[in-house]
């Protein structure tokens, strides 16, 4: 397979946040911020997969300041790491007032998600590979590398002390 530069699949989406999407604190219930964040991920995996792809993990999702209703909030993607068949998108989400111009975005939260290109039957396929075009996607593939070492590094340990206590 041909490989894809970070821009390629590169995506965003935005939504107004609204009374619907609160807690019972009154601000933005995480979910909702979850789910936005699982939805740009998803058109970035499946863009870059040239197809189907399903998340597999999310690899660790912070929330920095709280989303308030009449915010404009959007999410910005990109594949950080490609592998065989799974690859990892990292999410950034902004907030903004939705009727004041010009003030600038705050940082609101960060995600990372491993998603699995699957052919028809569900079965995994190939990806093709990402090509940093940036130092800062350079620095990306990098810490996407360590978070897939951790989280294989886990899952080995966790499977190991399994069949230890049986």
């Amino acid at each position: 397979m041909d490989p894809k530069p970070t821009s390629a699949a590169r995506t965003s989406l935005s939504h107004i946040m609204t009374s619907v999407d609160t807690n019972l604190l009154g601000t933005v219930h995480g979910g909702v911020i979850m789910k936005l964040v699982d939805d740009v991920a998803g058109a970035v995996a499946q863009r870059h997969a040239g197809g189907p792809a399903v998340t597999a993990a999310m690899d660790g999702m912070t929330f920095l300041h709280p989303v308030r209703v009449g915010d404009l909030v959007h999410a910005h993607a990109q594949v950080n790491w490609a592998g065989r068949s799974s690859m990892e998108v990292g999410v950034r989400v902004l907030a903004e007032p939705w009727d004041r111009a010009g003030v600038p975005p705050t940082r609101v939260a960060t995600a990372y998600l491993v998603f699995v290109a699957v052919d028809d039957q569900g079965a995994p396929r190939s990806v093709p590979p990402v090509v940093p075009e940036t130092p800062e996607d350079e620095r990306r593939m990098r810490e996407a590398e360590i978070r897939r070492h951790h989280r294989l590094t886990r899952r080995d340990e966790i499977l190991a002390s399994r069949t230890a206590t049986h």
